[in-house]
């Protein structure tokens, strides 16, 4: 059974609720969207999206699974929840300096 998204009393509370839910149990809710991007914006995009490389890190088994579970219950791939926690990390720490 699909479940109903609630009403939210802001954005704040809105983002604490997806944060915990997994959005297939809501695909009956969602309606499609029709966006234009200008193509002053699309350039814009394009020139900020940096390509990735790969690198070696050697993490322990249990790292990885714990990571693994925790990426499941957000909703996004392993290895994007660890990008993200970096970027985090170099930001704290350049708050710091």
């Amino acid at each position: 059974m699909k479940k109903k998204i609630p009403v939210f009393k802001s954005e704040e509370e809105e983002a604490r609720f997806w944060d915990k839910e997994d959005t297939t149990e809501y695909l009956g809710e969602f309606e499609p969207v029709e966006c234009q991007v200008t193509p002053e914006l699309e350039q814009e995009i394009i020139q900020k999206k940096e390509l990735k490389k790969p690198i070696t890190l050697r993490l322990e088994p249990s790292q990885i699974e714990a990571v693994k579970r925790i990426a499941v219950r957000k909703g996004l791939p392993y290895q994007s929840l660890i990008r993200m926690w970096i970027v985090e990390g170099i930001q704290r720490s350049k708050a710091r300096s």
